[in-house]
């Protein structure tokens, strides 16, 4: 018997498909040392293990897909590979109404958002993430201070909206900086007590006045037991139900032209749990994208 599955999506020619997927095996710059690179790969290698069908709706996923294969990193420094990111990133979303793009460690974003095109004061970055990601500069870009670095690039703290914040994963003066930069931060605590839809909308909300939104998913706001691959996640994190729901509404969002995930580590994880989370975080994003 047939097994309709994610890998089906996959086209040849981005003229055929609403969707793109791009690869950005970025490990350099990280806190955590690992092998984030990996995870393009793995992601590819899942496909056919996640189905089209999605039994509670009752409808069957179709939206084509064009891989635009990997970004070529090669350097000692996120700021030598920058431009390369951008580019190649801005060529699926110029082909495509939606793009997703798998990094690689966290400094993936950044490119992503100016990838847009846009003035800053136009995007929108929604992230899903334990942390604020707003360590300082003094060492340059690194995976733990893509959202500093866009608000010193000149990213409004007012278009920007962080969901999942976790207790003993950040500081005090990061709290504090990204809240006087005008960030809508909204930790798991307050989301689970309003629920996840509420709080997503609520980030929405925030970022209403944008003309283009980024959503930036690092997997470690995921309970660890439940994504072992992500070296930043920690126990008491985000369900990865909870997650997908998250996904799903944020891709609905016709506003919303790039999805990333980022911080996946794939040799931490010696089982498929995490490969198969992450295969359907892209179920979910499509599920999303085909409800505009």
């Amino acid at each position: 018997m047939s097994w309709p599955n994610l890998g089906d999506l996959l086209v040849d020619s981005a003229a055929d498909a609403s969707v793109g997927l791009v690869g950005v095996p970025l490990r350099i710059g990280s806190v955590t040392p690992g092998q984030c690179d990996l995870a393009p790969a793995a992601l590819r290698k899942v496909l056919r293990r996640i189905g089209r069908y999605d039994v509670d709706t009752r409808r069957e996923l179709t939206a084509r897909i064009t891989d635009h294969g990997d970004v070529m990193l090669e350097s000692e420094t996120i700021e030598e590979v920058t431009g390369a990111m951008i580019d190649a990133i801005a060529t699926s979303v110029d082909a495509h109404d939606l793009s997703l793009v798998i990094g690689g460690n966290n400094a993936v974003t950044r490119p992503c958002v100016h990838a847009l095109g846009l003035p800053l004061d136009k995007v929108g970055l929604v992230t899903l993430d334990a942390h604020f990601d707003m360590r300082g500069m003094e060492d340059g870009l690194l995976n733990g201070n893509p959202v500093r670095a866009l608000l010193e690039d000149g990213l409004p703290g007012a278009n920007v909206a962080q969901v999942g914040l976790l207790p003993f994963a950040n500081s005090k003066a990061m709290h504090d900086d990204a809240l006087a930069a005008g960030n809508r931060v909204i930790t798991l605590a307050e989301a689970e007590a309003v629920g996840m839809e509420k709080a997503i909308q609520a980030a929405l909300a925030h970022v209403a006045h944008c003309e283009a939104i980024l959503v930036d998913c690092d997997i470690d706001v995921i309970d660890r037991a439940q994504f072992p691959a992500a070296p930043g996640a920690r126990p008491g994190g985000m369900q990865a139900r909870d997650f997908f729901a998250a996904v799903r509404r944020l891709a609905a969002e016709p506003r919303v032209r790039i999805i990333d995930l980022v911080e996946w580590d794939p040799p931490l994880d010696a089982t498929d749990l995490s490969s198969l989370v992450a295969g359907r975080w892209m179920a979910e994003a499509i599920a999303g994208f085909e409800a505009r």
